[in-house]
């Protein structure tokens, strides 16, 4: 099988002691494509780094998390902007809204997740979407853009039914992860309802590793547990699978 994952953070370092045996496994295993999203100011030279070390294999992209968006905010984004604007770069991410950790800078998040946005289309690059305890916010701060062509990922997608349709029907693709594996992940319950043909596949790595690795250490390897996870609740083959999200996530990414 040829996978693809489409979120992994590689240039973490929880992966300083074996970065090279992690991703010699994950080749192994046929997952051949690898896409790095940034946090912040303080991960942007590793995540360059690890990209450079695996040209072939590792695919960066720019953003700040929504977590990492405090009142300096707008220095951060200078960073992010400066580096789209002289890199080479296959995504504006991870970027998004988060009302998990933390709500002390929800306006200021917005108005990163906004301008980024915007300068995903000016680049016309996809947008790789973190979105945690804010589906209705984070949806409909997208339908605002009104932005012609804007396409990209809803990362680590844990929502219903009717999330999963709002956001396909605005033309993004949902990203599923080591979550579909959990027996009480709900995913099981929603995919059904959702064409496959709006998929891509993802580890999230170093995090939410899927069973029987729940609570280790997540790595890019692993995405074929998920795409079997997956394969059972559609009734079809790991294979099939695979071949559909790599053939999704090349078309989103031109990879």
């Amino acid at each position: 099988m040829e996978l693809t994952d489409t979120h992994c953070h590689l240039f973490l370092p929880e992966f300083d002691a074996d970065r090279e045996t992690v991703v010699d496994q994950a080749l192994n295993a046929g997952v051949t494509r690898m896409f790095l999203p940034n946090v912040d100011s303080t991960t942007s030279a590793r995540l360059l780094e690890t990209a450079n070390r695996w040209p072939d294999n590792c695919f960066p992209m720019m953003g700040l998390h929504p977590t990492s968006v405090n009142g300096e905010f707008e220095n951060e984004l200078a960073m992010v902007e400066n580096h789209l604007n002289k890199g080479t770069f296959y995504a504006v991410g991870e970027i998004g809204l988060d009302l998990y950790w933390d709500k002390t800078w929800f306006e200021q998040q917005k108005e990163a997740f906004k301008i980024q946005l915007e300068w995903a289309h000016t680049h016309q690059l996809p947008v790789v979407i973190h979105v945690r305890n804010s589906f209705p916010e984070t949806i409909s701060l997208v339908q605002k853009s009104a932005l012609a062509g804007l396409r990209g990922i809803f990362h680590c997608f844990t929502g219903s039914v009717n999330d999963a349709k709002m956001i396909t029907d605005l033309g993004f693709i949902l990203g599923i992860g080591g979550v579909s594996t959990f027996k009480n992940g709900g995913l099981d319950r929603v995919l059904p309802s959702i064409d496959p043909s709006f998929l891509v596949l993802e580890t999230d790595s170093p995090y939410l590793a899927p069973v029987p690795y729940r609570g280790k250490r997540n790595e890019p390897q692993y995405i074929t547990l998920i795409a079997q996870q997956v394969a059972r609740i559609y009734g079809t083959t790991a294979e099939r699978i695979a071949e559909l999200t790599t053939n999704n996530a090349k078309q989103l990414f031109g990879v």
